[in-house]
Order: structure tokens, then C-alpha cells, then sequence
């Protein structure tokens, strides 16, 4: 007895330690988000730093409060992109120093030199969130510890090299694809300083529903009345009900068998599915009413489901490939509530549809690019009050996957995010090892460097070409990007999803011959654009360059001590080639317009630290970074 209790009060003391470094690694990374996102949004000045002769430290000089804030390892990248790697000091003019440990103090310590004066209240919501992104940052670790030793016993016992190369002996195409999805889902946004933030929900169930925590999830199939539904589809969809029955047929027959034992006509109703949390959490009360007056019913068959990176777009765990399935979900996750819009409803199967003809005149820009065409989506309309509105939380969006996963071409598909995710064998980033899978050379910076513009030609290209001879702005960021690999470890195309809030420019799209219905609704942001093509750029910059190759050339330069500026001169190089490649069908002035906007202009993003402290009076802040390409 003794033994046992001495050994608990051991395991005790492991796991508190244990959890106490998950934590300060997790304010760490809080840390470095919060160092970046200030000086990127210029909400402090980044020509007040003074840097060393020497190494990577910095001081900011605080004139009103007479002190210094030492920065011992500040590394000063492309873009305005500052990234601490080391300790942070506050040091006060009698020379008292103090280690600057959380974002919440470094906010405080700052915050008379920002370059707008934010609330009490905006700080206090600020700080809040981040703790709370903290706290399940640090569960986070700790698990994904445990399932990458998992992991690692895995690609040890069968030989592989790497986890993509064990999972491509060993799982199907689909099965991979979001394994590695939800393993890739801690890290988050780039430049979100509450990339974990899910405040509404307690650490079992933020453990119980998030990709991060390879979680299962069930979702129930409810019943909403056809006369009290707004339903979109792509033009190869016959009707929902046969949809729905062959893409899910035990679904379907129990579903069926459910109305008909209330003695309800199928015919009459349609399939919905809804998320668990959101089903006990949110429905039965806000819908409360459309309950007791019989156009929607609850009762119905559970399927589990696995939640994926965006944690309310859920794949059906049964046999076959199956669509994914996007649902709202009435939770402040990060930065807004996540509804699920009718503008969403309406414009993923549109845009799918256009895309998916467009592909096929094109080749798919010769076969770079490939989508997860959204086909079927629908939402809550009430046949008399004709509101879009209150169908934002009841409503769903069907994501086809058969043609991305069921392949024969040896392609396997890995969302852009869990390339940047330290790998479960290596510790590295998995993308380090496909790179050295791919063969190294004599010199591995040349090596590096070819690898990484092969990578940003198979980007660049056909969201490029897309975009220019088409209007059409692909969100080809981390989360709605993955990247097809073949077994060589070589980038060969993309895989996008996510259409509803795409955005598009008609003058383009109409020369070519296409059309596109837009969604209007007051107060909601337009999608479709006709005067102006900058909203469709921004995006395409935003999204792909900024979120995207940027981040994968920070993260090469650093993994493999590049030239500080080389990587963003191949990006450059390939952007140059990609507008090249399709000059001749491009109107002159349009092309050198966009060239310039793309090469030399400086880059716009959303300024996400500001709008948090501004509590989000409006989602349309963005600040300019200085365009790395032009530097290059």
C-alpha cells in the first residue's frame, strides 16, 4: 500500500510538472503571436527598436514610462515579421529588471505606446481570450506528446520513413488525409493572438469536440419541414432526398423508418444534420418555437463524425468516401460566433459549379488544380416571416470528397498546416521531410531553395490564373489548402476548399462567357464584385501569399539557416513566371496592373490584434505589410 502511494505521489508530481511546462511553452507561443501581431499592425512602431551589433537582441525603448523592454533573441524577417525566440525583459530606469512572461503582462507593460488607445474593456476581453487560449494550447500539447509517441511506435515498428510514408502504406487516401488534418490543427492561424480561444466551452469539452484532440463527434440527423427550407445544389444534384439516400444510405433508411413511424411522409421533410453541442447547447432553446410549431424535429439517427481543422466541418465515420459536412456551431471560437450564413448556402454550390466547369475547359490549368466542390447546402427559412437571418444556425453545407480521395494516382493530399507541424518521428516539420525524402543535394540550400520553388510554382500557378483570366479569388490559405505529394515526397497540385465566402470579380468572369448569381442581403458584405477588383486581390494576396507561402518561407529559412531573403527571391522569380505564363491571355493593362499590385504594392491583411482590442466594432480592419517580393 505504501509502495502504490508512494508511486501515485510521484506520478502526481510528474504530471504537474509536466503540465506546468506545457503551460509555459503554451505563453511562450502566446507570447510570440502577440510580439508579431504589434508590430505587424504597426500598433507599435517597429523604428523604435534598437537593434545589437551583434546577435538577435533589441531593445524598445518606453519614453513615457522611462524604461526599456529588452528582446534577447527578436528576429527581424520579410514582411514586418518579427518573431521572438527568446526572453523578453522589462527593465525600469533605476534598473530593476523583470522577466515578461505572459502576453497579458507584455499588453499591459505596452500598452501606453500604442498607436490608438483601446478600452478597459477591449484589453480586459483581450486578455481573457488569451488566457483561455493559453489553457487549452497547453492541454493541447500535452496530448499531441502522447499521440505523436504514438505515432512515432507506429512509423518505428513498420519501417517507414517518415509519417507520410507510414500512412501511405497504411491508411486509404481519404483516412490519411484526415488523420493529418486533425493532427495538423494545433497551431492555428499565423497571426490570430487567440488561435485556441474557446470560451463558451470547459477543457473536457474543448478535449471532447477539437481536431487537436483527434476527437470523435456525434452529429444528429434532424428533420426540417421542405416548406421552411432554403436548398442550393449543384446542377448534377437530380433533388436532395436521392442525393442524400445514395451518399448515405443508412442514414437515410433510418432517418426515413423515424418519420414514417410518426406517420410523416419523407417526401415532406429534409435531412439535417446537427452538431451534438450545438444541438443540446443552442437549438432546443433558440429554436424552440419552429419545434412546437412542427417544422422541425430533433429526434432522428446519430452518425460520429470527426471533427476536422476548421472544428465545425465534420467527416462521417462510415464505410466509402463520403462528403464532409459543415455545420454551424453557435460558439466564440476565435475571433466570431461560427454560424453558417445564407450567403454561404447560396454561393458555395454556385461557385463550386463555376469552378468545376471552368477546370474542365481548362484542364485544370493543366492539372495543378483540384477543389472539394461544395454540392448541396441548405438552410432554415420560414415559409411565411422569408428571413435569411435565422437560418445562420441551422443550416448545412455538404463538402463532396470522392474525387480528391478516391485516386489512383499516388497522390496524397496534407493540408498546408500540418506541413508546418513538428512531425511525430523527426520532431521537425513534416515538411523537412518530404523535402528530404525528395533527395538532397551536394549543397542542402540549394537543395532547400529548388524544393521551395517547385512548391511556389505549384501554388502560384493556378491560383494565379484563376484569378487573372477568371475574377475567381481561391482562399488558398493553411486551413482550406492541402497540397497533393507523390510518393517522392514532390509537390504536384492543389486541393482547395471552402466557396461560400469566395469572392469573385464579374467583369472577368463575363468576358469569358460565365456567369455568376450574387447573394444580396442588407448588411451582409458583397462577394460578387463589378467596379472594383481590389476586395478579390486582397484576398488572393491575404490568403495565399501572406497566410500561406510566406509563413513557408519563414519557416525554411529558419529550419535550414537560409540567406535571410533568398527564399522570398524565388517566390518572386516564380510569381514573375506565373504572370508570364498567361500574359498573352491577359488584357495588357489589367496584367500589369495586377503584376505591379502582386510585385511591388505593398501586401494587405486583416489587422486581428486591433480588431480584438476594439472589440470587433468592425471586421474589416487591415493593416499594409511592406511586400517582400519588391525587398527581393
Amino acid at each position: 500500500m505504501k509502495t502504490n502511494l508512494k508511486r501515485l505521489q510521484t506520478d502526481n508530481a510528474f504530471h504537474a510538472e509536466h503540465e506546468a511546462t506545457a503551460l509555459r511553452n503554451a505563453e511562450r507561443n502566446a507570447l510570440r503571436r502577440v510580439v508579431r501581431c504589434l508590430f505587424a499592425e504597426k500598433i507599435i512602431d517597429k523604428d523604435m527598436l534598437v537593434f545589437a551589433p551583434h546577435g538577435q537582441g533589441a531593445w524598445l525603448p518606453l519614453w513615457q514610462r522611462m524604461a526599456l523592454v529588452y528582446f534577447e533573441d527578436l528576429h527581424a524577417a520579410p514582411a514586418n515579421t518579427f518573431i521572438n525566440h527568446g526572453a523578453i525583459t522589462l527593465i525600469e530606469h533605476k534598473g530593476a529588471h523583470m522577466a515578461i512572461e505572459t502576453a497579458a503582462q507584455l499588453i499591459d507593460i505596452l500598452r501606453e505606446s500604442f498607436d490608438f488607445a483601446p478600452s478597459d474593456d477591449g484589453v480586459a476581453g483581450l486578455k481573457a481570450d488569451m488566457a483561455n487560449s493559453v489553457a487549452n494550447d497547453a492541454l493541447a500539447r500535452i496530448y499531441r506528446e502522447a499521440w505523436n509517441a504514438e505515432l512515432a511506435e507506429r512509423i518505428a515498428a513498420t519501417g517507414a520513413k517518415g509519417f507520410a510514408d507510414y500512412l501511405r502504406r497504411h491508411a486509404a487516401t481519404g483516412e490519411a488525409a484526415v488523420l493529418l488534418d486533425q493532427w495538423g490543427s494545433l497551431e492555428g492561424h499565423p497571426f490570430y493572438p487567440t488561435w485556441k480561444s474557446k470560451p463558451d466551452l470547459n477543457p473536457e469539452q474543448v478535449a471532447a469536440l477539437s481536431p487537436e484532440f483527434n476527437a470523435t463527434v456525434s452529429v444528429r440527423i434532424a428533420a426540417l419541414h421542405a416548406d421552411h427550407a432554403y436548398l442550393e445544389r449543384m446542377p448534377h444534384v437530380p433533388g436532395y432526398h436521392d442525393w442524400f439516400a445514395e451518399q448515405f444510405p443508412t442514414l437515410w433508411a433510418d432517418w426515413k423508418a423515424g418519420l414514417n413511424a410518426r406517420r410523416l411522409n419523407e417526401a415532406d421533410w429534409l435531412p439535417l444534420p446537427i452538431h451534438s453541442w450545438h444541438l443540446d447547447h443552442f437549438v432546443r432553446l433558440e429554436y424552440a418555437a419552429e419545434i412546437e410549431e412542427g417544422i422541425l424535429i430533433l429526434e432522428g439517427p446519430d452518425v460520429e463524425t470527426r471533427p476536422t481543422m476548421s472544428f465545425r466541418t465534420m467527416m462521417p465515420q462510415l464505410q466509402g468516401t463520403v462528403p464532409f459536412i459543415k455545420l454551424p456551431m453557435a460558439l466564440w471560437l476565435t475571433s466570431e460566433q461560427r454560424s453558417l450564413q445564407a450567403k454561404s448556402i447560396h454561393m458555395g454550390p454556385r461557385i463550386s459549379a463555376l469552378i468545376q466547369r471552368i477546370l474542365a475547359a481548362e484542364n485544370g490549368f493543366g492539372h495543378t488544380l483540384e477543389i472539394f466542390p461544395e454540392e448541396v447546402a441548405l438552410h432554415y427559412k420560414h415559409a411565411v416571416k422569408q428571413e435569411d437571418r435565422s437560418g445562420r444556425h441551422l443550416s448545412v453545407a455538404y463538402r463532396a470528397s470522392k474525387e480528391a480521395f478516391d485516386r489512383n494516382d499516388g497522390l496524397l493530399p496534407i493540408t498546408v498546416a500540418a506541413l508546418l507541424t513538428d512531425g511525430p518521428a523527426s520532431g521537425r516539420p513534416l515538411i523537412t521531410e518530404l523535402i528530404e525524402r525528395a533527395g538532397a543535394a551536394d549543397d542542402p540550400a540549394l537543395a532547400v531553395e529548388a524544393y521551395f520553388r517547385h512548391y511556389a510554382r505549384v501554388v502560384t500557378r493556378p491560383v494565379l490564373s484563376i484569378y487573372l483570366l477568371y475574377g475567381i479569388a481561391l482562399e488558398a490559405h493553411q486551413q482550406n489548402t492541402s497540397v497533393l505529394f507523390d510518393a517522392d515526397g514532390m509537390p504536384r497540385s492543389l486541393l482547395i476548399r471552402d466557396f461560400g465566402d469566395g469572392r469573385t470579380y464579374a467583369p472577368l468572369l463575363n468576358a469569358r462567357g460565365y456567369e455568376l448569381k450574387p447573394y444580396v442581403h442588407p448588411g451582409i458584405l458583397p462577394t460578387v464584385f463589378s467596379d472594383d477588383i481590389e476586395p478579390v486581390r486582397t484576398f488572393v494576396v491575404d490568403a495565399c501569399f501572406v497566410c500561406h507561402l510566406h509563413e513557408v518561407a519563414l519557416l525554411l529559412t529558419r529550419q535550414y539557416s537560409l540567406a535571410p531573403t533568398r527564399l522570398w527571391e524565388v517566390l518572386r522569380e516564380e510569381t514573375e513566371a506565373a504572370f508570364d505564363a498567361i500574359r498573352a491571355r491577359v488584357e495588357p493593362e489589367l496584367w500589369l496592373r495586377e503584376r505591379t499590385a502582386f510585385l511591388e504594392q505593398p501586401w494587405s491583411t486583416r489587422s486581428v490584434l486591433r480588431m480584438h482590442l476594439l472589440k470587433y466594432a468592425d471586421y474589416r480592419l487591415q493593416h499594409e505589410l511592406p511586400n517582400p517580393l519588391r525587398m527581393a
